[in-house]
């Protein structure tokens, strides 16, 4: 017959996850961080007044529920 395991199945999956999740390579977290903050600041750039006005009208549309158009 087979031996039982002293640790139930649901806590070996959460085992096995949380060292998957914690483990993160520092350099491919800095690499990240620096492409998320050139992202927005670069797109807001190349942004014509227009277009940042037409975003900013379907952000709010969306975010009060009101169609526009």
């Amino acid at each position: 017959m087979a031996k039982k395991s002293k640790q139930d199945v649901n806590e070996l999956a959460f085992s096995i996850v949380d060292k998957a999740t914690k483990e993160k390579n520092p350099h491919a977290q800095a690499l990240g961080r620096l492409g998320g903050l050139k992202g927005g600041k670069a797109r807001a750039e190349k942004l014509t007044p227009e277009q940042r006005r037409e975003i900013a009208k379907k952000a709010a549309a969306k975010r009060w529920g009101k169609d526009i158009e």
